[in-house]
């Protein structure tokens, strides 16, 4: 733990959210507001925010419109895609203002920002005139950090609670309206969809039974999937009469595809030209990427939360049993809680388990590692083989030894980061998708 984090970890609540309150209204004023100037969509939930907010974007770049963004995965700012290389999903007050500021210089119409539970809490929200926002799911996740599910929904909602308090914009003699878009087969939809806007979009595959009353009472447009067909080349599914076509795997992938269309219903983007950008768009950088396909598949994705862990494998696993994972999606200092239920879902699914090392901060690696195999050996009927290998590239290199030509590998955990986490938030660079290949490289 640096200075800044342990004088901060002393202060009053009341007191913290001011400094931080006050940071992001300099910052607004610093840059002039500049969000103001464009269309501003936040994305939050547990899972799918980052490769939704990635996918928004670069759908609405495919279809001509001028369109930057702030994720996890990366920064656009004008034509050039930077990687994040901060270890923050939802940047500082200063950085995220000066980011938007760019856009606003480089002509952006739209912009999609990646908005955390976390930011949120500490303002980071605020010099943001956002336009509408998407609820993608909740799962528990930062627990230890809010208190409790219900806390750390509550910060969820105040991104839909300030969206509604904020002014409407006019931007070239046009008048922009509110939109909430949620997920419907989401048990938590309805507490996302209740802050007064212009518009409601739901999304859904049909997996639980929407309330029709509920959706007359808020007049939901409802975009639901149908007919849907998932490959291992990807996924096809239909939205009323208009088929689409992804090279993305995965049911869930499915979801994040659907928020992107009600975003292009509302913005009167035709699903035609969402299909043919759909069909340029190979992989998402760090979600499921398929980084080597022969003799056997080599995937890297971020999950690190047990339901996103489990979604993963479970697609995985309906494409052939053989699935070999690198667990190292426990990083240091946080949720602890979740380490003995990875442990767990990996014994339900895996072949074998190599247990490896993540982001440690000031944690003691060993002993996380030590925390996810309690839960792998509480399931007792499991048949999968387990290894311990601290460093992660060694980790990797067991994994493809151990691989067949029908095997699957799955490394979890980092997705497209560019460094591994130590002591006083040193930055070791380390980056997995790069690590298979000077591997198989060297193997030959």
């Amino acid at each position: 733990m640096n200075l800044k984090e342990t004088v901060l970890k002393f202060i009053p609540s009341p007191l913290l959210y001011f400094y931080h309150y006050s940071l992001a209204r300099l910052s607004s004023l610093i840059y002039r507001n500049p969000s103001s100037k464009m269309v501003v969509i936040g994305i939050t939930g547990t899972a799918g925010k980052s490769t939704t907010t990635w996918l928004a974007g670069k759908i609405f770049s495919l279809c001509g419109l001028k369109t930057g963004w702030t994720s996890t995965i990366s920064f656009k700012t004008k034509d050039k895609e930077i990687p994040n290389a901060l270890k923050m999903t939802m940047p500082g007050r200063f950085f995220l203002s000066r980011t938007l500021k760019q856009m606003a210089d480089n002509g952006i119409e739209y912009a999609f920002v990646e908005t955390t539970s976390q930011g949120i809490s500490q303002a980071r929200h605020l010099p943001v005139h956002y336009d509408g926002a998407i609820f993608t799911n909740l799962s528990p996740e930062h627990i230890e950090s809010h208190g409790s599910f219900e806390k750390y929904k509550k910060e969820k909602q105040k991104l839909f609670a300030f969206l509604s308090k904020c002014k409407h914009k006019t931007i070239k003699g046009k008048k922009i309206p509110k939109v909430i878009i949620a997920n419907l087969d989401d048990k938590n939809a309805a507490d996302f969809l209740k802050f007064p806007v212009d518009q409601y979009y739901g999304y859904t595959l049909g997996r639980i039974k929407v309330d029709k009353n509920f959706l007359a009472s808020k007049n939901i447009k409802l975009i639901e999937a149908k007919d849907i067909n998932c490959t291992k080349e990807g996924s096809s599914f239909r939205v009323g009469n208009n088929e689409f076509k992804t090279n993305l795997i995965g049911e869930f992938n499915i979801y994040n595809i659907l928020a992107c269309l009600c975003l292009a219903d509302y913005f009167s983007v035709p699903f035609e030209k969402i299909n043919e950008a759909l069909s340029k768009i190979k992989f998402i950088p760090g979600r499921m990427e398929q980084v080597c396909h022969s003799p056997f598949s080599v995937f890297v994705d971020y999950a690190h939360t047990p339901h996103e862990l489990e979604k993963v494998y479970k697609t995985l696993k309906e494409r052939g049993d053989k699935l070999i994972c690198v667990l190292g999606s426990a990083g240091g200092g946080r949720d602890k809680w979740r380490r003995p239920e990875l442990g767990k879902i990996a014994a339900n699914y895996c072949q074998y388990i190599i247990l490896t090392d993540e982001d440690p901060y000031d944690e003691n690696p060993q002993e996380i590692i030590d925390e996810i195999e309690k839960g792998l050996l509480s399931v007792h009927n499991s048949s999968s083989q387990y290894f311990k290998i601290l460093d992660r590239t060694e980790a990797i290199k067991k994994a493809i030894s151990l691989a067949k030509p029908d095997s699957q590998i799955i490394i979890t955990g980092k997705g497209s980061e560019l460094c591994i986490c130590g002591p006083n938030n040193k930055k070791i660079p380390y980056n997995d998708k790069e690590t298979v290949q000077k591997i198989l490289t060297t193997c030959g």
